[in-house]
């Protein structure tokens, strides 16, 4: 879309400028006056195309870098909740992973009390080895 809107801009602009050039040569050739005259009329024309191209550069350009600063407060609002949503989601990830170990220490626990039928109760604490000299 961009490039369609720099395309677009462009043309005009450079319509505008061959545009108003053309139709101030045309009339300056067509009105019967001297040579100096109609000189003196090419340059004032030729100012003030120029003029208003430079106005238009302006115009433009102002419009482009509000453009540019509307999309970089886009993009940096995106950012910001991209982040923050990549934060939930680690925490979340971090709970998660705390409640199953929990659970799985719980579960430890549990056959550690009460061990299944015809095996033997594994101690709480293991045992110490002698220490050797």
């Amino acid at each position: 879309m961009a490039k369609e809107n720099g395309g677009d801009i462009g043309a005009f602009l450079a319509g505008f400028v061959v545009g108003g050039l053309v139709g101030a040569a045309v009339a300056l050739l067509m009105a019967p006056q001297s040579g100096e005259e109609t000189r003196e009329q090419i340059r004032v024309k030729a100012v003030e195309v120029k003029d208003k191209t430079n106005e238009e550069i302006d115009k433009t350009r102002e419009k482009a870098e509000k453009a540019l600063d509307e999309a970089k407060a886009k993009a940096e609002a995106v950012a910001a909740d991209l982040r923050r949503r990549a934060e939930e989601v680690q925490e979340q990830g971090k709970k998660l992973l705390e409640d199953g170990r929990k659970q799985l220490e719980s579960a430890i626990e549990q056959t550690r009390k009460h061990p299944e039928p015809g095996e033997p109760a594994a101690p709480a604490e293991p045992a110490a080895e002698p220490a050797s000299a």
